[in-house]
């Protein structure tokens, strides 16, 4: 069974790296709304978040919620990232959107 797991993690670890890319935060709205973005801690491997999404580790994702690392976008930060059409990095991690702001990035 270890093995068919190791597998499975090595697939969506490929995966999610091969949709991973930039896009600006405008083309993100209908997600948005349909409150389906995640803001992923610019600390955090954005790939390895999916990845542990896409394997459903609860315990990960408790620990990530309670520092705070991530969270659903705020609408302030909705907000500063429409008015600068905010470039991000996201991957698709269904039913979620995960983004990533580097730092150094604008907003």
């Amino acid at each position: 069974m270890a093995e068919f797991d190791l597998e499975r993690e090595r697939l969506l670890r490929t995966e999610y790296l091969g949709q991973t890319a930039r896009i600006n935060w405008h083309d993100l709205q209908t997600w948005y709304a349909r409150g389906s973005v995640i803001d992923v801690e610019g600390t955090l491997n954005l790939v390895e978040v999916a990845v542990q999404l896409g394997l459903d580790n609860t315990v990960q994702f408790e620990q990530w919620i309670a520092a705070g690392s991530i969270a659903p976008v705020t609408e302030e930060q909705a907000r500063l990232w429409y008015e600068a059409n905010q470039e991000l990095w996201a991957v698709v991690a269904p039913p979620w959107v995960l983004v990533q702001q580097r730092a150094g990035d604008t907003t």
